[in-house]
């Protein structure tokens, strides 16, 4: 039996570089909520996707039926809805039995499929002279986008929706007699065969976000109820990997099928396994829970800069931790529209003991610092929030906004 020794320790201390790496359990269940995946609630946006499009579709087609006898040839229109239908049946089945993303060949079999339909209406309207009035299935081609909306990437959509509008675009300046009373009748078709898939991915993208943030902001909740001084949320399921390779070899030895004396790379393995739990239990064990909050959140890491040189604060007791990190959350929830904006927080250093009518406290000041934010722009809850963490007072200088809190907790000699 082949040993290999861990990755990287309880710690992400990968093995052999003496180099630092922070666990992040949160980017793993993120990454299992991807757009390459499937939710449940991306699937009702499916759902929802595929009943729009068959609803435009059927007033498209009964477009069709009502100008019939206008068609040089209808028999040509009838077989673009044809092969439109049998492409957009056969795509939501497809989509439906595939796990994650629709495969490149369906999808640009898909495509294949409206580059016809749109060939055959383009066939059966053109000597109308008349695309904005004239076109059906063409136009029921763009809104199909709509199927595939949550099994392929933005960038496909969004490529696909552009082609096809500069298909329209071309058509209607080649074909379509353009005067101030057919613009309005050419634009609207334009826009029924483009917008619906632009929209849609839109709404999907701020869905998929929104249950990132969400996901993300629940896990790092659970750091609330954490003890003083934890590890991070990956360290059960890493030391369950250590004590996984640990049995094992131990085993193996113990029946024989490694002998004794250990040989020099079972040995190297043996010694990082010891070194590895010894450092579970030693190492980390000064990192409080506010530190693990903020470095294993997918969000809350790439704005969020800590300085509690004391770990002090892990003294805060679970209404003080839900306040400031709900005040932190808050502060950076629209930090999309702000590419700017970085909080910083400063815990410590304990300033004074005061004796109240609960027991003697000690008073630990922190201080939020967030650039590129204005008192004006934060949100009323916000300060609702931090009342949770003690009393506070605000400034502002050069841009930037300065929160000083003074935290009440209890005294770690008293205990």
């Amino acid at each position: 039996m082949t040993y290999s020794p861990p990755e990287e320790n309880t710690l992400g201390t990968i093995l052999g570089r003496g180099k630092r790496r922070e666990a992040d359990a949160t980017r793993r269940v993120i990454r299992a909520a991807t757009p390459l995946r499937s939710s449940l609630g991306i699937g009702f946006i499916g759902v929802g996707a595929v009943i729009v499009s068959g609803l435009l579709a059927v007033c498209g087609l009964i477009w069709m039926v009502a100008q019939w006898s206008d068609y040089p040839n209808p028999l040509i229109a009838l077989a673009a809805w044809i092969v439109l239908i049998v492409v957009g049946v056969a795509t939501v089945f497809a989509s439906r039995s595939v796990v994650g993303e629709l495969p490149p060949w369906m999808f640009a079999l898909f495509l294949l499929g409206l580059a016809v339909t749109i060939a055959l209406d383009f066939s059966a309207i053109w000597p109308l002279n008349d695309i904005g009035q004239s076109a059906t299935a063409s136009v029921a081609a763009g809104v199909a986008l709509l199927v595939v909306v949550v099994v392929r990437p933005a960038t496909d959509i969004l490529a696909s929706a552009a082609a096809i509008g500069l298909v329209f675009a071309v058509g209607i300046v080649l074909n379509s007699t353009i005067s101030a009373d057919t613009i309005a009748s050419q634009v609207t078709t334009l826009a029924l065969a483009v917008a619906p898939a632009i929209i849609g991915v839109v709404l999907v993208r701020g869905f998929r976000r929104l249950v990132q943030v969400e996901l993300d902001r629940v896990l790092v909740q659970s750091t609330v109820s954490a003890p003083r001084f934890a590890v991070g949320m990956m360290a059960s399921e890493e030391l369950a990997r250590l004590d996984l390779a640990a049995e094992e070899l131990l085993d193996s030895v113990s029946t024989g099928r490694t002998k004794l004396p250990l040989d020099p790379k079972t040995a190297s393995v043996a010694a990082s396994l010891a070194t590895e739990l010894r450092l579970h239990l030693i190492e980390g064990r000064r990192e409080t829970w506010l530190y693990h909050a903020i470095t294993e959140s997918d969000l809350l890491g790439k704005v969020v800069t800590l300085i509690d040189k004391g770990s002090l604060a892990g003294l805060l007791d679970p209404q003080q931790r839900d306040g400031l990190l709900s005040s932190v959350w808050l502060l950076i929830s629209d930090s999309a529209k702000s590419a700017t904006r970085m909080v910083q927080i400063a815990v410590g250093p304990v300033t004074e003991s005061v004796e109240t009518g609960y027991g003697r406290k000690i008073t630990i000041p922190i201080i939020l610092t967030i650039t590129g934010m204005g008192r004006s722009k934060v949100d009323p809850a916000t300060w609702e929030a931090l009342r949770k963490i003690g009393q506070y007072s605000d400034s502002t200088q050069n841009s930037s906004l300065q929160v000083q809190i003074a935290c009440l907790v209890d005294n770690p000699a008293d205990q």
